[in-house]
Formats: structure tokens, C-alpha cells, sequence
């Protein structure tokens, strides 16, 4: 693939993120089963680190070769700081619907159960801890990591233009130190970040590796019959496992690979399980397949070309969801529909900043073109 040619995959399953971090972020929501998270040991999660890393090697890495290291560091870190100002945006609000919800409703365990009791009983105190990140609640940890890791690309990019390989064998012992000795990023109260930087790091790593082009002279292999029905082997025998699990069925000699914690420190079942899936995915969706221009897939594709306002609302959107469904006793009629209804009020989110972003363009185009015509027309 080209780099001016947009890969189409990158919206859609950016986008298949957002709408399953959405349902899955939803408690008691039945369409939430219609995610990978249930058939195997990988969610979106998993999907948008992977595509996070690899745009960012396709973006960042070509602004380096055009601009400089320094003007594609400074890009970063403006990135970051764009990331770092949407996560508070949205966690005030999110707190603030919380409480708001809990206080009408006169209902309580909504505060404690999404972990925003520390705002009604020291709200200064937690305040800070947000500014620092340490203070997360329940479903914010996603932007956190992300700021993390494109941090931690402002020295990667540049190892990863001079040695691919070395870059990714570095990453993979940060990733097995961090497991072993139990390193971690400290949160609020003596805890730790959910979503572990220093292990998630990897398969951000993988990404960028991948969007660098470091697989080019593997492809051959990667697209074999012998990798690919290998992966599709890999995908039932963790379907299996997670039917098993599901009914309770496991042996006890199996780790759960379902336990939390394999998700805050990314087991490597996590991560054999999401490469079987690239496989398979890549093999059988290229660039230029005509699947890409179906309809259906529009709405998909606009949220993962508009992903961080989608992702913003799509965490309030989700405790409204849970809010409404248990006014309704669960009722499935109520997880149905509040679940479409979300979906497509992201989707109209994301055409609509579309259309915004667009006009801004072209009304800058203008102004700098005079801006241009008046400091050249000057004597």
C-alpha cells in the first residue's frame, strides 16, 4: 500500500472498535454479544492499539522523512496534548452525569460502582489526581494509555526508522521485564493503571512495525495458505475456550484467560489471539476489495475516520445506555434499542464533525491564500 493512498480497513475496524468499546462498556447490554471480546481472548481494545500504533507510523514516520525528527516529535506531542484535553472534557462530563444521574434517581451505587465517588467526597483531591492521571474512572482508561504511548513513540519513531527490528526486540523485553517484575504506571491511592503502558506498549509497537513496512519481506509468508488456515486454527481453539469458559467448564490447571488482570498486563494469549485474527483479516479484506464500498459499511467507516469525538461521546452514551436499562428493569426491548440508538448517534456524530472539519479546511484554504498574496504584495 502506498502511503497517499488511505487504506479503508484502517476506518472500518477503527471504527468496529468504537462501536464494540460502546456495547461492551454498556452493562446487561444484549448486543454487546455480537463483539470478539465473548469468542475469543482479544477486544476492541486490542484492535485500537494495533491501528493506533499503525497510523502513527504511517503519519509521524513520513512527516520525519519530509519535516525532520523535530517537527514530526513536535506533531506528537501536539497529538498528545490534543488527547490529554479531550480525556478531562469528557471526564468531567461523564462525571457529572453520573452524579447527576444518581442524585435524581436517588441511587447511589452508580457512583461507586464507575468509580466516581472519590469527585462527591474529595472532588479537589480528585481533581488533581485526574490532571496527573492517576484518578480514572470506570471506562476512561483507554485515552490514558493512548497518551501514554504516542509518548513513548516520540523516541520509538525515530529507533524505528533506523532499525525496525531492534525496535521491536526492545519493545518485547519491555514487555516481559514489565511482566515479570510487576512494573506499572501509579494510580490514584497506591493502585496502578488498568491498562498497563509498559506491556500495551508491544502491540502499540507491532502496529507501528507493521505500519512501517517491516513485514514487507515476510508477507510472502504471512499470506501462505499454511499462516493463514494456522490462524484460522488458532481462532477455533479460542472460540472453544471461550464457549468453555462461558459455562464454566474450564480445567482448573487453565489460567482464565477472561481474569482482568491478563487484561491490564496484555497476556500473550491476547496477543496470538488479535495476530490470528490480523491474519485472517488481511488475507481475506485487501485494500481494494469492493467489500470496502458496500453501504453498510458507510457508518462504520465514518466513525473510524472521526474517531476521538465518536470514542468521547460513545463512553457518555454508555452510561446513559446503562442508566435507561435499568429503569427498565433490564427489559431487552430497552437493550436493543438503547444500543442502536447510541450506535446512531455516534455515527451522526462522526458525519457531522466530518462535515465541520471539512468547512474549516475550506475556509483556511482561503485565508492563507490571501494571507500569502498580502506578505508577497508588500513593498
Amino acid at each position: 500500500m502506498g502511503e497517499s493512498v488511505r487504506d479503508v480497513r484502517l476506518d472500518l475496524f477503527r471504527g468496529l472498535a468504537n462501536w464494540a468499546i460502546f456495547l461492551d462498556h454498556t452493562p446487561h447490554e444484549v448486543l454487546s454479544w455480537l463483539t470478539i471480546k465473548n469468542y475469543g481472548f482479544s477486544d476492541a481494545a486490542d484492535l485500537f492499539v494495533f491501528i493506533s500504533g499503525y497510523t502513527a507510523a504511517l503519519v509521524f514516520l513520513r512527516i520525519m522523512r519530509e519535516s525532520g525528527y523535530a517537527s514530526a516529535a513536535a506533531k506528537v506531542m501536539k497529538r498528545v496534548f490534543q488527547l490529554y484535553a479531550a480525556h478531562l472534557s469528557v471526564l468531567f462530563v461523564y462525571v457529572g452525569v453520573i452524579v447527576w444521574v444518581s442524585f435524581a434517581s436517588g441511587d447511589p451505587d452508580d457512583v461507586n460502582q464507575f468509580n466516581v465517588a472519590a469527585f462527591s467526597a474529595a472532588p479537589f483531591r480528585a481533581f488533581g489526581h485526574a490532571l496527573l492521571l492517576g484518578y480514572k474512572p470506570v471506562n476512561l482508561d483507554v485515552l490514558p494509555l493512548y497518551m501514554a504511548l504516542l509518548a513513548a513513540f516520540v523516541p520509538g519513531m525515530w529507533l524505528l526508522a533506523k532499525s525496525p527490528s531492534l525496535t521491536l526486540v526492545l519493545s518485547l523485553f519491555i514487555y516481559v521485564a514489565s511482566r515479570h517484575f510487576g512494573w506499572n504506571l501509579p494510580g490514584a491511592d497506591g493502585g496502578v493503571w488498568f491498562f498497563n503502558p509498559l506491556t500495551w506498549q508491544l502491540l502499540f509497537f507491532i502496529g507501528a512495525w507493521t505500519g512501517f513496512g517491516a513485514t514487507r519481506p515476510i508477507e510472502p509468508i504471512l499470506r501462505s495458505d499454511f499462516v493463514f488456515w494456522l490462524a484460522v486454527g488458532v481462532l477455533i481453539l479460542t472460540f472453544v475456550v471461550a464457549l468453555q469458559s462461558d459455562v464454566g467448564a474450564l480445567p482448573q490447571w487453565m489460567p482464565n484467560p477472561f481474569d482482568p488482570a491478563h487484561k491490564t498486563n496484555l497476556a500473550p494469549s491476547r496477543i496470538i489471539h488479535f495476530i490470528a485474527l490480523a491474519v485472517v483479516a488481511n488475507n481475506l479484506l485487501r485494500p481494494d476489495s469492493p467489500i470496502l464500498r458496500w453501504r453498510a459499511f458507510a457508518p462504520m467507516i465514518a466513525c473510524g475516520k472521526r474517531s476521538l469525538p465518536v470514542f468521547c461521546c460513545g463512553v457518555v452514551l454508555s452510561f446513559c445506555a446503562h442508566a435507561l436499562i435499568e429503569l427498565s428493569a433490564n427489559a431487552l426491548w430497552t437493550q436493543i434499542a438503547v444500543g442502536l440508538v447510541g450506535l446512531s448517534l455516534m455515527t451522526a456524530i462522526a458525519y457531522v464533525s466530518g462535515e465541520f472539519m471539512r468547512r474549516s479546511k475550506a475556509r483556511a484554504v482561503p485565508m492563507r491564500a490571501i494571507a500569502i498574496i498580502g506578505w508577497t504584495s508588500r513593498p
